[in-house]
């Protein structure tokens, strides 16, 4: 079962639901099917906006509240000691979903030395690894009955492992909620009436 519910969430086009860790009054949290990194998650808005100017004022605010929330939680789940936040605003800019994401990705000194140093992560945003949208149409269509293999190093994790890590995350909002560490002027939407 989903940690928050069984109310459907979509990303564009895709059920996401078991992927949903956290949810607020207008944004959603979920894992990434294909992290670039460890702990590499998403914030998106509940409604289908595809772009930053799309949203209203509410939402923005939310967004990223949310945004501040989830990346203080995954810095210290991951033992990061730094961020990347991204959004790619519409298809010129690499936007492979057409609903509008933050990226949240967990950094740690030295953890793209061999690609090049800190700033590869924009080049593997950029890049085929950094497709979200294929990668959920590539795992939610019809497997054939002898699978091509992957040979690149990043493989997509099953729906089982997305859900298993989501459940894992929602329990560390929940902790992050109930030991103060929410925002000041974010009162931890994500939790819900029985939760705590």
């Amino acid at each position: 079962m989903p940690p928050l519910g069984s109310t459907p969430v979509y990303f564009g086009n895709f059920l996401v639901t078991s992927q949903v860790f956290h949810k607020t009054a207008h944004s959603f949290a979920l894992v990434n099917i294909k992290p670039l990194l460890p702990g590499h998650v998403l914030v998106s808005p509940l409604r289908a906006a595809r772009r930053l100017s799309d949203l209203d004022h509410a939402e923005i605010t939310d967004l990223f509240l949310t945004v501040q929330q989830v990346g203080k939680m995954v810095e210290r789940v991951y033992g990061a000691s730094s961020l990347n936040i991204a959004i790619q605003d519409g298809p010129a800019a690499g936007q492979s979903v057409p609903h509008l994401h933050t990226h949240i990705i967990p950094r740690q000194s030295a953890d793209l030395d061999e690609q090049g140093g800190s700033d590869a992560i924009y080049g593997m945003l950029e890049g085929k690894d950094g497709d979200v949208g294929r990668h959920l149409w590539e795992s939610s269509r019809k497997r054939p009955k002898f699978p091509t293999v992957d040979e690149s190093t990043r493989k997509p994790r099953t729906e089982p492992e997305m859900a298993e890590e989501a459940q894992k995350l929602a329990l560390e909002m929940t902790r992050q909620h109930l030991e103060g560490r929410c925002p000041v002027n974010l009162a931890c939407p994500g939790l819900r009436h029985g939760q705590a």
